[in-house]
């Protein structure tokens, strides 16, 4: 059945209400539209769903996603687990709210409790409420950083993290199985909550959530000197963070908080900002002028969802703002953390530390130092959170820290994906303790690479939208795959990694090994002096990566080369394409 065959389908059938058909019949003459809209289904990856809101198979709606649930409900109840309950959250982008409720009717519908967030929370807090409440999964209704057009839907399992094998090819099995949408159940809400199947939860849970937190504090002496020094502007960008982080802060102590005003409360069209991302500059103007209005020590951003923070700290001798990337500030908080672990208790002898492939080297040189284990997984949080549950399954390792380089880490194991909240507390607690020492948040990194090396790593991204796009994005991947290059400019490749083919190839002697890690669609070059780059699409937006990183003999030289690294990246990508 062809595009436009769908697209008649769904205006003919009675299934579909009359304001989803309107919206069809209003593109009736874009033909380029109706096929973007239904040559495909939206698809259920291993992250769950993500797409453009609208009307159609390829699209987010409330069609898309109760079939997404039917399917979720369909296998926890072939896991027996339809006893346990799901948790759901939501966060500040348009139809969320509906969303949260179209997958909690759906799984009550089919029998299984419903735990919904009264109104929006971050994403860690709804990990965090997997395991407080028992549940067998949880759901999350957000695009995280996305722009505003889109939303998603993310799945948890019982330990609280994101869905990994078996459950995630198990739950994608479920969801392609269910190809009539009226065959999805769902019921009156109403009824539901009548029946004890729909169950709002909020207060109690933060409370917990809370609690947990601010065990994770290492000087509550630090901050209480600084309490009243300190100076903190934040910004949620229109998200989820704006409650939680300034209630974790405010009963830690500090007195300084400053929040950007215009960004403050939640709006799905995220007015202030094109893309709310704190990895964007832009997502920092306002901050920024705030922070030199009150001479701030640092400036914070959360994502929509909160579980990525965005940081600038004060270099006190220039007066400048210093943006520390994702590489920065985690390295700057695992370096902090396991020494003040080492320094107030000592470290464990199982103790590890976690990064994804994609994160730069220096955390490997931190671990190095402290004589910690370092574990190397996938891209994707989730997989930190499987090393967490491994060690607690197996009684062997001890968390330490874990952190990716899209500004997000995990300090403690009350959650199980990556918690800008916990992040901004530490940072915070990081800054005051580095304050009582004469030290700015700035001058701590720059001792750190005065301990460790001049580590500078990048990103450089190509957007390639559409079906035209995807192509492309395809194309790139398998020419470097079949044909790797053996050098970047000037930096020669020693070895090549292929981890969809599961091989690690050495240039000079073509011995050929495993990665060891699960298949995934992602290429890596190793290179001498810590020189790597690293290549893998998008799994949530049109876009293909490249990671890169150097290690410099100064600031200035890792610059540099850095500079020079990407600009050999972007030429031979545009000659590509």
């Amino acid at each position: 059945m062809g595009y436009r065959d769908v697209y008649e389908d769904w205006l003919a059938d009675p299934y579909f209400d009359e304001a989803a058909k309107a919206e069809l019949r209003a593109i009736a003459d874009d033909d380029k539209e109706i096929k973007e809209r239904f040559y495909t289904d939206l698809s259920f990856g291993t992250a769950g769903l993500r797409g453009i809101i609208g009307i159609g198979t390829n699209r987010m709606n409330i069609y898309t996603v109760r079939r997404a649930t039917q399917g979720l409900a369909n296998y926890i109840i072939k896991m027996g687990g339809e006893k346990k309950g799901v948790a759901i959250a939501f966060d500040s982008r348009n139809m969320s709210p509906e969303f949260a409720d179209e997958a909690a009717l759906c799984l009550c519908a089919n029998g299984i409790k419903a735990y919904r967030f009264e109104s929006l929370r971050p994403t860690p807090e709804l990990s965090f409420a997997v395991r407080e409440l028992g549940c067998i999964a949880g759901i999350n209704i957000t695009a995280s950083h996305n722009p505003p057009e889109y939303n998603g839907y993310k799945v948890y399992w019982e330990d609280g993290a994101q869905i990994t094998p078996p459950h995630d090819a198990g739950i994608m099995d479920e969801v392609k199985a269910v190809t009539n949408f009226a065959d999805v159940k769902t019921m009156d809400i109403e009824a539901a909550k009548a029946a004890g199947l729909y169950i709002t939860i909020g207060e109690a849970i933060d409370d917990r959530y809370m609690e947990e937190l601010k065990k994770q504090v290492k000087h509550w002496d630090s901050i209480k000197a600084m309490s009243k020094e300190l100076k903190i502007v934040y910004t949620p960008l229109h998200g989820t963070g704006n409650i939680p982080a300034r209630r974790i802060l405010r009963e830690l102590g500090f007195e300084n908080v400053y929040v950007v005003p215009e960004q403050e409360l939640p709006d799905g069209n995220f007015p202030t900002v094109s893309y709310p991302n704190p990895e964007a500059a832009e997502a920092f103007e306002l901050a920024l002028k705030l922070a030199k209005e009150k001479d701030a020590d640092l400036v914070l951003a959360t994502d929509p969802d909160a579980d990525r923070l965005g940081v600038y700290v004060k270099d006190s001798k220039s007066g400048d703002y210093k943006v520390l990337t994702g590489n920065m500030s985690g390295s700057l908080l695992a370096d902090y953390e396991i020494g003040q672990i080492k320094e107030l208790s000592g470290l464990p002898e199982d103790g590890f530390l976690v990064k994804t492939i994609v994160t730069s080297k220096l955390p490997e040189a931190i671990a190095k130092y402290y004589g910690v284990k370092l574990i190397e997984v996938l891209t994707g949080f989730k997989y930190i959170g499987q090393q967490i549950l491994a060690s607690e399954i197996s009684g062997k390792g001890t968390y330490l820290f874990g952190f990716e380089e899209s500004y997000g880490c995990l300090i403690g194991t009350q959650a199980r994906d990556k918690d800008a909240i916990v992040a901004t507390m530490a940072l915070c607690e990081a800054a005051a303790y580095y304050k009582t020492k004469g030290m700015t948040l700035w001058d701590a990194m720059l001792a750190m690479y005065e301990r460790y090396g001049y580590y500078k790593d990048d990103i450089k991204t190509i957007t390639l939208k559409g079906i035209e796009g995807l192509e492309k994005i395809q194309y790139i991947m398998e020419t470097l795959r079949n044909n790797p290059p053996k050098a970047f400019g000037d930096y020669k490749v020693e070895s090549f990694r292929d981890y969809k083919k599961d091989t690690i190839t050495d240039n000079a002697t073509g011995e050929v090994k495993p990665t060891g890690l699960p298949s995934s669609n992602v290429l890596y070059f190793d290179m001498a002096d810590d020189t790597w780059v690293c290549v893998r699409p998008s799994g949530t937006e049109p876009k293909v990566k490249f990671y890169y990183g150097v290690k410099g003999t100064s600031f200035e030289d890792a610059e540099k080369q850095s500079e020079e690294l990407g600009r050999i990246i972007l030429d031979m990508i545009n000659d590509m394409i």
